[in-house]
């Protein structure tokens, strides 16, 4: 794959902090705050990827991050109050994603209804399968989602949970 056909295009909000030259890019964490909306899975991967590419993450880490990435947000958005809120950190040999959500709502989303019941429940098997750690923080109001992934070596293999 060439360099350009990995560019994202980021919105606008979010572009400034990617720019390589300003302060603090590529030095984690990273914080985005996110509208609680469906289309932020797709801006948080778009940011992600921008970020990964800047870090210099390898394209197999960056795939698995990125769909992480938008199985966290997506979940936030889905099964959770506002505000929704992506964190990337590169860690000597680990990629940490978090996003933050502002708890449970108190119903689902308007994708859970257009969905057949066993097209639910798969996001947290993909993310513990992808991840060498995962979990859940509680916070005050809300939650931060997590997981740590390798941040090069992802072509290990792993029993499903």
């Amino acid at each position: 794959m060439n360099a350009t056909a990995r560019v994202p295009t980021v919105p606008a909000p979010y572009a400034a902090a990617l720019d390589p030259t300003a302060p603090g890019i590529g030095k984690p964490p990273c914080v985005w705050g996110l509208p609680h909306r469906p289309e932020s899975a797709g801006t948080a991967r778009r940011i992600a990827q921008a970020v990964l590419d800047a870090w210099g993450t390898d394209s197999d880490a960056a795939d698995q991050a990125l769909l992480v990435v938008s199985e966290l947000v997506t979940n936030a958005v889905e099964h959770a109050l506002p505000p929704v809120v992506l964190r990337l950190e590169q860690r000597t040999d680990t990629l940490r994603i978090e996003v933050e959500d502002g708890g449970p709502a108190p119903a689902d989303g308007a994708w859970s209804p257009a969905c057949d019941p066993e097209e639910h429940g798969r996001g947290g098997r993909i993310v513990a399968q992808l991840a060498t750690a995962c979990g859940t923080r509680a916070l005050p109001r809300g939650a931060t989602h997590w997981a740590d992934l390798p941040a090069t070596d992802s072509t290990r293999v792993r029993a499903w949970p």
